[in-house]
């Protein structure tokens, strides 16, 4: 990311200074997607591991029906 400055070489060109800002608002909006996607992904992880252990539990009542 550029972090918010732009070049003397824009500042002397009002189409690169917005070309600069267009990417930093670019970028900005992939970080955010970024934390966002990894957030979903924790979610995700924690979401199979319950219902891995909810098909165990499952699992063992079915065996102790079938014993019965």
């Amino acid at each position: 990311m550029t972090g918010g400055c732009l070049s003397v070489r824009s500042m002397d060109h009002p189409a690169l200074a917005r070309i600069e800002q267009a990417i930093e608002r670019i970028e900005a909006a992939i970080a955010r997607r970024r934390v966002a996607a990894e957030a979903v992904a924790e979610r995700h992880a924690a979401l199979k591991s319950r219902m891995a252990e909810a098909v165990a539990a499952l699992d063992a009542v079915m065996v102790r029906e079938g014993a019965e």
